[in-house]
């Protein structure tokens, strides 16, 4: 099989030691805390060098220049629409809307184009979560692999045959608690530091015999959904699988499914049976930040884990080109949102700074700008993971001659939107969210800002 193939086995987490702040659970018990030592904070805003990088990494989906990104893209997706996926409902759009936005955001995550080309097919053979079978199964994978090859077409079809919800959240997920995971991304942090500095293993400290347990180096076995045969999922997979369901969550749910499973708790946990649930809703942004979050902490911990093994058999003088067989050639990029997958946002917080933001952005017209900017602030204190509190913020200073303050929260909000590559807030698009962002950023430098409703109006062009 013509695998991607790389002599060693590669990590963006190249140097945990250098992380900007040590993983902790974000809660209001914690606020003074993150706001002194997380990049999300604006006393650390993003530098603009870092930011006309996303703009830069973002620019060919803005501009529809998708052949920059990969030569077979736009056939690809000419494929996809012949298909049938354009005229297939999907959450809050169509599906092949979805599957253009997934393989954005893996791509914007850095992700090895077999792993981006997965999402872009993510569903197509269906999937235990949809019935979306734009391919045949039992036909049309040669199709499929004439198209994206053989590495991604066998990522696909593995994707389509496992139980995802088992899988992700039986057997991963609800199998730690977020205290437990803040923990054992601490712990883990310096046990990389341990391995890659003083060659030291020790594979008895609770964090990696847990996730040995969980998911042991040589992976797990799992139940074929149609025909209930083994199917065998590599560790590495498992972590890939876990970073797709990611790009897969953020990118469909918002406040609809809220709904349907009763989601107040704000942990996702897919408890409730409410099919009356009447679509698509309010529009309100969803609830499943917490579940992405400790979903990024479980991949950050089989990350780190996989790095400690591939030192551990360096030192030792095994053979290091990379075992197809544990897919050691996969690449695991660390998605940037979250600190780079190394806090868990916890779940009260969110619901409040959900409902804070709402208020904010629905009550204005009664309320004014003053209590506007008050809900905000707090909004942000209590979740500074998501960008677009920050952009409402930027139009809140801006109306008010507050540029500098508009400035940086323009900035960091757009800094959040191009590392997401996908909205919290869906009644916009992605693209709209981005432009408007931008549109505020450009004049909060040029400290100018219309007065009158035409004026507003009148907006649009980003120098």
């Amino acid at each position: 099989m013509n695998r991607e193939h790389h002599r060693h086995p590669s990590f963006t987490s190249s140097s945990f030691s250098s992380s900007p702040s040590s993983p902790l659970l974000l809660s209001s018990n914690t606020l003074s805390l993150h706001t002194q030592t997380m990049p999300s904070s604006l006393s650390a805003t993003t530098p603009h060098h870092h930011l006309q990088t996303l703009l830069d990494s973002a620019r060919p989906f803005l501009r529809g220049d998708l052949a920059s990104i990969d030569p077979n893209l736009p056939s690809l997706i000419s494929l996809l629409r012949s298909v049938g996926a354009g005229e297939c409902w999907h959450k809050h759009g169509s599906f092949l809307d979805h599957l253009v936005d997934i393989h954005r955001i893996l791509h914007l995550w850095k992700s090895p184009r077999s792993v981006s080309l997965c999402g872009l097919f993510h569903s197509a053979y269906s999937n235990s979560y949809v019935n979306l079978a734009i391919f045949d199964p039992s036909t049309g994978r040669d199709v499929v692999r004439g198209h994206v090859g053989d590495d991604a077409e066998r990522l696909i079809h593995l994707f389509c045959v496992v139980p995802r919800q088992q899988l992700i959240h039986d057997d991963l997920l609800f199998r730690y608690d977020d205290g437990e995971l803040v923990e054992h991304l601490k712990a883990s942090e310096a046990s990389i530091r341990d391995a890659k500095e003083k060659g030291v293993f020790d594979g008895e400290e609770s964090w990696r015999k847990k996730l040995q347990n969980v998911v042991p180096a040589q992976g797990i076995h799992v139940k074929h959904i149609r025909t209930g045969e083994d199917v065998h999922v590599s560790r590495r997979v498992v972590a890939i699988f876990l970073m797709l369901t990611m790009a897969d969550f953020c990118d469909q749910l918002y406040g609809f499914q809220d709904v349907l499973f009763d989601n107040v708790n704000g942990r996702l946990e897919f408890s409730g049976n409410n099919y009356w649930g009447l679509w698509p809703g309010n529009g309100k942004p969803g609830l499943w930040l917490n579940s992405i979050s400790r979903m990024g902490a479980v991949y950050t911990l089989i990350v780190r884990e996989e790095e400690i093994f591939i030192e551990e058999k360096r030192r030792k003088g095994v053979e290091v080109a990379a075992d197809h067989d544990r897919d050691e050639n996969i690449e695991l990029p660390l998605p940037p949102v979250f600190n780079n997958c190394t806090m868990v946002l916890d779940a009260g917080d969110q619901i409040i700074a959900r409902d804070l933001y709402w208020e904010a952005v629905c009550d204005v017209p009664s309320k004014g700008l003053e209590r506007a900017e008050e809900l905000l602030v707090e909004s942000i204190k209590k979740n500074p993971f998501v960008g677009e509190p920050y952009v409402v913020l930027s139009q809140v200073y801006l109306t008010n001659g507050r540029f500098e303050e508009a400035e940086k929260h323009a900035e960091r909000g757009l800094t959040l939107l191009l590392e997401w590559g996908c909205p919290w807030d869906k009644r916009t698009s992605w693209e709209g969210w981005i432009a408007w962002s931008r549109v505020l950023f450009m004049k909060a430098k040029e400290k100018t800002w219309p007065d009158t409703s035409f004026g507003i109006l009148n907006l649009g062009l980003v120098k």
